[in-house]
């Protein structure tokens, strides 16, 4: 399958690129493009493909059948302009910034949105595992806590080239992002609880809220939400509620010192627990740990489960997947929804009770829908 990709940035350098040509027994990769010329000319030149620092020419010229977008900011102009190009597309998160977006997006689109976490053979281990439990009825709590160094430290080893558009290359695409965000949380709201919105709850957090989707179905309530300190951005964020069957809580830190990335999910259910421990996400073939406990008459039973495959890599096959025999995607058009969804309801909660003013659409959040 022919792809291209959008965006050359550390996703595209660190992962995708060498994941592609690692499995050209499934991809050609025809073309990239990147809002930096002079860097989209320098990877294009290296890799031997056409280079674009504009992707509505990139997807005017073709050639190719899949589009891989990995930009900045919200991703749904540019998905709808390649569905409406008729190419398969796989966007990393989040889809877009507001539900406006989303509706424009057909629900049978050629669409997969790119959470490499549910991907991961550890998290389809403990889904597994799970429903051997008796499935979400069984849990009593779902736990999740991320201690976050700076992307800088957990990039040391990579070497990753940056990319430098000109502040006229990004204008549309920032004008479009501020557009996104005052439809999502209304013309009122503050700067930092937009950002607090686009790069932690969306940027990072909505890691987390896919995989208690797909464990347990999105959360039926955000009781509380408390973001800390107030002098420092990215804060500390802890959000807790209901689920269908059972509570939730999140915990997620950023600590730009700390030695190693650390990102564990704990499910407690009626017959014992599942722990997943998750490397950082820039180490390709890292095993995360999935254990679970369980008792076996007067035994307690540990298992540790380790797998080398590579989440990034087993997301890419199910895209192939996707593309090539319509077996549909963890997440498509509707998780991303579901997603968007919890996370206004997150940064409502804040807003409340901090007293800061919002609208838009987080100010009558939706039910997330069930998927």
């Amino acid at each position: 399958m022919k792809v291209a990709i959008v965006g050359l940035g550390i996703a595209a350098q660190v992962m995708y690129l060498p994941l592609l040509a690692r499995r050209r027994d499934l991809f050609e990769l025809s073309a990239v493009c990147d809002l930096d010329d002079a860097h989209a000319a320098k990877i294009g030149g290296e890799l031997g493909v056409a280079a674009f620092d504009d992707p509505m020419a990139m997807l005017g010229k073709g050639g190719f059948e899949a589009l891989i977008v990995l930009t900045n900011g919200s991703h749904a102009p540019l998905v709808r302009a390649a569905l409406d190009h008729g190419h398969w597309v796989l966007c990393e998160k989040p889809l877009a910034y507001s539900r406006a977006e989303v509706a424009e997006i057909p629900a049978d689109a050629r669409l997969m949105v790119g959470y490499m976490k549910q991907y991961d053979p550890a998290t389809q281990r403990m889904a597994e595992a799970l429903h051997e439990a008796g499935g979400p009825e069984a849990v009593r709590h779902l736990d999740v806590t991320v201690l976050h160094p700076s992307s800088e430290s957990q990039l040391l080893f990579a070497k990753a080239r940056p990319s430098h558009p000109s502040p006229e290359a990004l204008a549309p695409y920032a004008a479009a992002d501020d557009r996104a965000l005052t439809a999502a949380l209304g013309a009122q709201a503050p700067q930092r609880l937009r950002r607090l919105y686009s790069q932690v709850v969306l940027g990072s957090l909505c890691h987390d809220l896919a995989l208690m989707r797909m464990f347990t179905g999105p959360p039926t309530a955000v009781d509380h939400v408390a973001v800390w300190p107030d002098d420092v951005f990215p804060p500390s964020v802890e959000a807790n509620g209901d689920l269908a069957s059972g509570r939730y809580s999140l915990r997620w830190h950023y600590l730009p010192g700390y030695p190693a990335y650390q990102e564990r999910v704990t499910i407690h259910h009626d017959h014992g627990s599942l722990e997943l421990d998750f490397p950082s996400p820039y180490l390709m073939n890292t095993p995360t740990t999935l254990t679970s406990v369980t008792r076996l008459g007067t035994t307690e039973r540990k298992i540790v489960f380790r797998d080398v495959a590579e989440a990034f890599e087993r997301q890419l096959v199910a895209f192939h997947r996707f593309a090539t025999q319509d077996e549909p995607p963890l997440t498509g058009r509707d998780g991303a929804l579901s997603d968007i969804v919890t996370a206004q309801r997150i940064v409502r909660r804040h807003a409340e009770s901090a007293g800061l003013p919002i609208g838009g659409e987080a100010a009558s959040p939706e039910t997330p829908p069930e998927t």
